[in-house]
């Protein structure tokens, strides 16, 4: 027989997330998914949503410069002032196309820390800049709260990461797995088990049971998929992998996602139209057209997703072909529904970029805060209260850009 200490160390041991006992959630209910992307070390936005209007911008990269639609290697046109990065070709720009993307120019937090962990956390936990934080409440759990006790009845938040983030930290129960890679169990069917037994005839026992058979079908489908990559019939990894996985969870399971995406950092030698940078936002193009194909088109309109840093970088390139912590930065929002004030349009408050209007001399400035961002789009996708609203964001006036 194991003793009560160790089966709570098993316990400690497994890759699962809830309100105490860390367990996955029970299936999600059906209606409005929200996934949203975290690109951590605060990616370079000016080279994905170029200013091709802006001979100030093309003066301040001399060497980084995406160039003008119509040049070889240049931006994809959006519209008279914008063009995006030619590297999304073949997967973001379609759906802008197709009216199934929009970005938000100008968009960020007021945080001047420019520190990455510093401004991350700020914006996981959705608090007020000016009151202590509270690392035990962040921004989708209150989501997740406010909608499981109005607009929907059983609300089940992911998140597709080794740890469960600060943004789902809180009183509603949240999950957590991570889909890359095929780590070997912390937990074998044994010590599963006995984790079980330890929840039989209580209100958590079919949570538990459930939380361990979603654990068991993702190993099977990632052992699976490694498999067929060993007979070379995988033909792309990394992020798109994920992506599928994630939509093939929240497609069957799960309303509310988080995942997110590192090596965003570019200090020295991001490129322009290739190089380092180019590579990444190709990878995370091909993820985010693989979700909403995997998502089919019903799930998929039905479908929020919305792609976020922690700020953005320099408006001049530096001295090592890079560029440094900024301020304000560029969101994504994608989905099969966005509204046609949206959906293929960069949307938001926008100014000319000049020398005298960059915030600080150097950075983007942030006309479109993102918690009244997140509140507007909140409001409209669920129908909230403004007192709903203000239970995810206290203190904010949600700013409609009519996204949905």
């Amino acid at each position: 027989m194991y003793k009560r200490q160790e089966l709570l160390r098993f316990a400690a041991a497994a890759p699962l997330a809830g309100a105490a006992a860390r367990l996955l959630a029970a299936p999600a209910a059906e209606g409005a998914k929200l996934l949203v992307v975290f690109l951590r070390g605060a990616y370079d936005s000016t080279s994905l949503l170029v200013p091709t209007s802006s001979d100030f911008y093309y003066a301040s990269r001399p060497g980084i410069a995406i160039g003008r639609p119509g040049t070889s290697g240049g931006a994809l046109p959006l519209d008279a002032d914008w063009g995006l990065h030619p590297a999304l070709a073949q997967s973001v720009m379609p759906l802008f196309q197709q009216k199934q993307a929009a970005f938000i120019a100008f968009a960020g937090t007021d945080d001047l820390t420019r520190s990455h962990f510093e401004t991350q956390d700020g914006i996981e936990l959705g608090q007020a800049l000016d009151r202590r934080r509270d690392y035990r409440s962040g921004f989708l759990n209150r989501l997740a709260g406010v909608l499981g006790a109005g607009p929907l009845t059983d609300v089940s938040p992911m998140a597709f990461t080794d740890q469960l983030p600060i943004s789902l930290r809180g009183d509603a129960r949240a999950a957590n797995m991570a889909l890359a890679g095929n780590a070997r169990p912390t937990l074998d069917a044994r010590q599963s088990q006995l984790i079980a037994s330890m929840y039989r005839d209580t209100p958590l026992a079919q949570t538990v049971a459930e939380g361990f058979q979603v654990r068991d079908e993702v190993r099977r489908a990632m052992q699976a998929e490694m498999d067929a990559a060993s007979r070379n019939a995988m033909t792309s990894r990394g992020f798109e992998l994920v992506a599928r996985r994630m939509a093939a969870l929240m497609r069957e399971r799960y309303d509310l996602g988080f995942v997110d995406v590192g090596g965003w950092d570019t200090h020295v030698g991001q490129g322009a139209t290739t190089g380092y940078l180019a590579n990444r936002f190709e990878e995370l193009g091909r993820g985010l057209a693989a979700f909403a194909q995997e998502m089919e088109p019903e799930n998929w309109r039905q479908t929020v997703v919305v792609v976020i840093s922690e700020f953005g970088r320099t408006f001049r390139e530096n001295g090592n072909k890079g560029t440094d912590h900024g301020h304000g930065t560029v969101y994504w929002v994608l989905g099969g529904g966005l509204s046609a004030q949206a959906g293929g349009r960069v949307v938001g408050e926008q100014q000319a970029l000049t020398a005298t209007t960059l915030f600080q001399n150097r950075d983007y400035p942030v006309l479109n805060e993102y918690r009244a961002v997140l509140g507007g789009l909140f409001q409209r996708m669920y129908g909230l209260s403004p007192a709903q609203v203000a239970k995810v964001f206290d203190g904010v006036t949600p700013k409609d850009l009519q996204l949905v």
